[in-house]
């Protein structure tokens, strides 16, 4: 097997590693600014400070919402590294695959899109770098997602009795 292909199982394993750390930066950065009247200064919001909100009026749909938009992502994430790395075994891929569909990470992106979109009529919304940053994380782990496999996987042969 040539170096090349040996390097090219390792740019997915160092993306998804980066992304255990983007991920949280990008849950506190700020990804818009909103007004109602832009004379009065605009509010940061962020996937923390929404959660936050939501915390406050309906503990119940924001404890789904946290798992769904935080925790899923998060540990198929966690998930994936191991399984880049040969610490989890790929027959865990399809529980991955399960709890990536589980993530709403891409739900709430769109989402996000929808109501900076929406509200620009009737209150001033500007987006601000989390959002590319969240954006990122997101397509980023999509990405990842699809082509996972462990490292090792087409180095060392498997012995099958």
């Amino acid at each position: 097997m040539s170096d090349a292909s040996r390097a090219g199982g390792w740019i997915p394993a160092a993306l998804n590693l980066a992304l255990l750390v983007l991920f949280p930066v990008a849950w506190f950065a700020p990804l818009m600014r909103a007004a109602l009247l832009p004379l009065f200064g605009m509010d940061e919001i962020s996937v923390n400070t929404g959660l936050q909100s939501l915390w406050g009026d309906d503990p119940a749909l924001a404890l789904l919402v946290t798992f769904l938009a935080v925790f899923a992502p998060y540990a198929k994430t966690l998930g994936l590294a191991l399984v880049h790395f040969g610490l989890l075994a790929a027959r865990a891929l399809p529980a991955l695959h399960l709890l990536g569909r589980l993530a709403m990470g891409d739900v709430f992106l769109i989402a996000l899109y929808i109501v900076i979109a929406r509200g620009a009529g009737h209150v001033t919304v500007e987006t601000a770098w989390g959002l590319w940053l969240f954006t990122g994380c997101i397509l980023a782990s999509l990405l990842i997602g699809w082509g996972a496999k462990p490292l090792n996987a087409a180095v060392r042969p498997r012995n099958r009795r």
